[in-house]
């Protein structure tokens, strides 16, 4: 799988976990809304940097955001 979706995939399951609308992480992160959009959906290539912010953001380690796991 497109390392790209498996962070995307993940990214949305924590943040719903969290509870937080994708304009509220956008907030926490200091980022648009749509770039979290884009992100969620694999459409968005990430820094480590950003990987790092939204690991933060969620209170989950950055490793993982990449772990490949079939979420239903």
């Amino acid at each position: 799988m497109d390392i790209r979706k498996v962070f995307g995939s993940n990214l949305k399951f924590y943040r719903e976990k969290a509870g937080l609308s994708q304009q509220a992480l956008a907030a926490e992160m200091g980022v648009d809304r749509a770039h979290v959009s884009l992100m969620e959906r694999g459409e968005q290539n990430v820094t480590i940097v950003t990987l790092w912010h939204v690991a933060l953001a969620l209170g989950v380690k950055p490793a993982a955001l990449l772990e490949d796991q079939a979420r239903n």
